[in-house]
C-alpha cells in the first residue's frame, strides 16, 4: 500500500483549515502508486486527493508540477490541478511532508487495455505535448539516457541477484543506446508515465490524466515509446501490434510525426525498455524486507527490452510508411 506516512485526524482537520473545501467527513489511504502518500478525502464541499510528496520527489520539481496541471487544464484537457489554500499558496506541509490538495478526476484506468483504449490514449498524448509547447518551466528527464548509467551503477553490479546474465545484457544495451541516442528530435513537455493507471476512463471515453510527477522536456516520441511499452504487451508480454498501431493513429490524428521520428521509435521503445528494467531492478535491490510496496517485477520489462531489440523497422509498430 502506498502509504509511506501516517496522518492523525487532528493533523488533518488543522491542514485543512487553511482550504475553502469544507470540513473533514472521511478520508482513507489510497493503494496506487509507488512515489508519494495518497489519501482520498471526503470533506463538506466533495471529495478530493491529498498527497505527501515523499522524498523521491525534489520539492524544487513541485512548482513544476503543479504549475503544468495548471496549465493544461486553461488549455481544455481533463486533468486535476492543485487546490489553491486561502492564502494562494498551491504547496503546505503536513505530518512533516510537502503536501498539497488535489481536485478529484472521476473514472479509473483499465486493467486490460483494448485499441479503442489505445486510441484514445494516442489522441490525448498528441493533444498534451501541443498543449504543454508554450508552458513556461522547463524540467530535464533525469531519467533519460544520461541517468541510467548512474542509475546501473548504483545497483552495484547486483544485477545478476535478478536473472544471470543481467549485468552484461544491460551494460552492452547502455553502451549502444549512449553512442545512437538521438538528439535532435521534436520536444517539449512530456508525460512520462502515462501507465494505465494514470489514465482514466468513463466507459470507452477517456475522462483525464493524472500523476504527473515524472513529467519533463524530452522528445515527444519518447512518450510514445514508453506507452508502447506499457500499452501494448499482452500479460504473456507478448507484442499486440493492432494496440499499437490503434495508440500511434490517435497520436498522428492529433499531431503526424516527422520522418526523424518515424526512424527512432524502434531505438527509443529500447531506452523506454532499458528505463524501466534499470528503475525496478533498482527497486528489487533496495526494498527493504517487510516493506509495505511490494517492488514491480523488472524481468517484465527484460523481456520487453529483447522484443524491441529484434525490431529492424517501425512498421513492426504498425507504423505507416
Amino acid at each position: 500500500m502506498a502509504v509511506y506516512t501516517k496522518v492523525d485526524d487532528e493533523a488533518l482537520e488543522s491542514f485543512l483549515t487553511l482550504y475553502n473545501i469544507g470540513g473533514l467527513l472521511s478520508y482513507k489511504g489510497i493503494a496506487e502508486g509507488v512515489e508519494n502518500t495518497n489519501f482520498l478525502l471526503h470533506t463538506e464541499e466533495g471529495y478530493y486527493i491529498l498527497t505527501l510528496y515523499e522524498k523521491r520527489v525534489e520539492v524544487a520539481d513541485l512548482p513544476f508540477f503543479l504549475g503544468l496541471m495548471t496549465h493544461l487544464a486553461g488549455k481544455g484537457l481533463e486533468c486535476p490541478i492543485a487546490v489553491p489554500q486561502k492564502s494562494g499558496e498551491t504547496l503546505g506541509e503536513l505530518a512533516g511532508k510537502p503536501a498539497a490538495i488535489i481536485s478529484f478526476l472521476d473514472g479509473h484506468g483499465v486493467s486490460k487495455p483494448q485499441p479503442k483504449h489505445c486510441f484514445e490514449l494516442g489522441k490525448e498524448m498528441a493533444a498534451f505535448h501541443l498543449a504543454s509547447q508554450d508552458f513556461p518551466i522547463e524540467r530535464p528527464n533525469a531519467l533519460s539516457v544520461d541517468g541510467w548509467r548512474p542509475l546501473f551503477e548504483d545497483c552495484a553490479g547486483r544485477c545478476d541477484d535478478i536473472v544471470m546474465g543481467l549485468n552484461v545484457l544491460i551494460e552492452n544495451e547502455l553502451r549502444e543506446l549512449e553512442d545512437l541516442w538521438p538528439l535532435d528530435l521534436p520536444r517539449g513537455v512530456i508525460h512520462a508515465d502515462l501507465f494505465p493507471d494514470n489514465v482514466f476512463f468513463i466507459g470507452e471515453k477517456l475522462s483525464g490524466l493524472i500523476d504527473f510527477y515524472f513529467a519533463c522536456n524530452d522528445a515527444f516520441v519518447y512518450d510514445i515509446a514508453i506507452c508502447l511499452n506499457a500499452w501494448c504487451f499482452e500479460r504473456d508480454n507478448a507484442f499486440n501490434i493492432t494496440k499499437a498501431r490503434a495508440l500511434l493513429k490517435g497520436y498522428e490524428s492529433v499531431r503526424p510525426l516527422n520522418n526523424k521520428e518515424r526512424t527512432a521509435l524502434p531505438l527509443l521503445a529500447r531506452g523506454a525498455a532499458l528505463r524501466f528494467l534499470l528503475t525496478r531492478s533498482y527497486d528489487w535491490l533496495n526494498t527493504p524486507e517487510g516493506a509495505l510496496v511490494r517492488p514491480k517485477d523488472p524481468l517484465e520489462y527484460l523481456q520487453k527490452l529483447r522484443f524491441h531489440q529484434s525490431v529492424v523497422s517501425p512498421s513492426a509498430y504498425g507504423l505507416d510508411s
